[in-house]
């Protein structure tokens, strides 16, 4: 099969990396790729917003199979574009995957299906936001409606900084449109696990869960980022809690998807919060998490590919899905500013030392003419180890990590130990 991988990220290589091992891919491409992905796929020079693009690639180069990964061209009904063209994709259609495309939409549809959340407001207009927030009182969480990048969240620790970050959105345009409509919610207390599933529309098999570090810095603290690390699986996630989730979310956030006429196929990520009253949906997104993404997929036994086929025909509860044993730590190295403005451009050193013990993703970088590779975003690399217990994977991705470096790299050094 001819498949194309749609993105250039951290989770795009895992993606592509692990679609390298199926027999059933014989050539593979990603659009627009990285420095990284280069060596596996054939890296196609296409935004991977530009639906019209795409799909006319896809056809002029008779894609079999077209692995939609990001949310925004999920959105943007990338998937519905292909389907249209005959090149079948996975991924959920637009009319899906504006369960993460608008906090609006899933908060209604939980409190409709009585799928367990936070209490909420949604509003258009920042005045009453504001009302809102001087009358629940701190800590309260705001967030824009729409995609921003992982960071349209700002949990206030007081009243005036929930005011500013409505304003933030509201009024200044920080996230554009996305910041238009605004959910302001309670604080929920507790650990947080997301929990990545396969879904064919009718079926759901759960991955093993994981933990992902939002913040930028050590300790939980500074400002939210895209995430700067995950493990897999999540310490205190345990099989009753499973069972829980199963029961009162994940298996009603499908059907609920389903009844109104929205049938998930694809990865329906589900962002939890281990309250003192139960498990709660934080958020939900229409894709692989990322980091958490690289942490899952290295635990990946069976074939991804044959997983990807059986979601899209509707046959995912027979499909042969193992994982291994242990645990895997993903630890992301950054630009020094990231996730405020940051410089780019800059050598990597060490990748094939750190290769040799840890599988390294690549999220921002790029290859140079000289084929070194350079930095070109944030979050720059995802170092990523499996090991028998969490504490040797967490261990092994550190000591591989300590290989690399490229001026002003930054990362956290508490992934895994932080809960």
């Amino acid at each position: 099969m001819k498949v194309l991988v749609v993105g250039g990220g951290g989770r795009e290589h895992a993606i592509v990396w692990a679609l390298s091992k199926s027999p059933k891919v014989t050539q593979l491409y990603c659009a627009p790729g990285n420095g990284g992905i280069a060596a596996l796929a054939e890296c196609v020079p296409i935004k991977a917003t530009d639906v019209e693009a795409m799909v006319n690639w896809a056809v002029k180069n008779a894609m079999d199979f077209v692995v939609v990964a990001p949310d925004d061209p999920l959105a943007l009904g990338m998937v519905d574009a292909l389907e249209a063209a005959g090149i079948p994709a996975f991924g959920p259609r637009a009319n899906a995957a504006v369960i993460e495309a608008s906090k609006v939409f899933s908060k209604h549809l939980m409190t409709k299906y009585h799928i367990p959340t936070a209490k909420y407001q949604a509003f258009t207009e920042l005045d009453a936001a504001l009302d809102y927030i001087r009358r629940e009182g701190a800590p309260i969480v705001v967030k824009a409606d729409g995609l921003a990048l992982g960071k349209g969240v700002v949990v206030a620790q007081t009243v005036s900084e929930a005011e500013e970050a409505a304003r933030a959105m509201m009024a200044d345009g920080k996230f554009g449109a996305a910041g238009a409509r605004v959910v302001v919610e309670e604080c929920m207390t507790g650990p947080e696990v997301t929990v990545l599933c396969f879904s064919d529309g009718e079926h759901l098999v759960p991955m093993p869960s994981s933990r992902d570090h939002k913040r930028a810095f050590d300790g939980d603290s500074g400002p939210n980022t895209g995430g700067m690390g995950a493990i897999s699986p999540a310490p205190g996630y345990t099989p009753v809690l499973a069972a829980q989730c199963m029961e009162e979310i994940f298996l009603p956030t499908i059907a609920a998807l389903k009844a109104e006429g929205r049938p998930f196929q694809g990865v329906l990520y589900f962002g939890l919060m281990l309250t003192p009253q139960g498990p709660k949906v934080v958020e939900y997104n229409a894709r692989f998490g990322d980091p958490e993404c690289q942490a899952v997929l290295s635990l990946l036994e069976s074939d991804l590919m044959d997983i990807f086929l059986a979601c899209r025909a509707g046959t995912l509860d027979q499909a042969d899905i193992r994982w291994r044993d242990g645990s895997a730590c993903c630890l992301v190295l950054a630009s020094g500013g990231y996730p405020a403005k940051y410089q780019t451009g800059y050598p990597i050193s060490g990748l094939d030392q750190a290769g040799e013990t840890a599988t390294v993703f690549h999220a921002g970088t790029r290859r140079a003419e000289n084929g070194a590779i350079l930095t070109s975003g944030g979050r720059v690399l995802g170092v990523t180890a499996v090991g028998d217990t969490l504490a040797s994977a967490i261990d092994s991705a550190y000591r591989s990590a300590s290989h690399v470096s490229f001026q002003d790299m930054h990362f956290r050094t508490d992934i895994g130990w932080t809960f």
